[in-house]
């Protein structure tokens, strides 16, 4: 199955004007396909990073408050 980001049509369309054979038109949309395949992000993935990444950050800035504010009573 083709990804959303790479048109097949569109490359093999390509290759055939720069005179490649159809063996190896069919083996470089192949291995294109193949490589990217599985490793495009979609929104949502991203949007669920975003969340995870927010998330994460507001318990670090979280904790470290806490860690500044034990420092300072326990300095005083």
């Amino acid at each position: 199955m083709a990804s959303a980001g790479f048109d097949t049509h569109k490359a093999v369309k390509a290759l055939t004007e720069a005179d490649f054979s159809e063996p190896q038109i069919e083996s470089v949309v192949s291995t294109v396909r193949d490589a990217i395949g599985g490793e495009l992000a979609t929104k949502a993935d991203l949007k669920e990073l975003e969340l995870r990444l927010t998330l994460r950050f507001g318990g670090m800035t979280i904790v470290a408050v806490g860690i500044m504010i034990a420092a300072m009573t326990f300095l005083e």
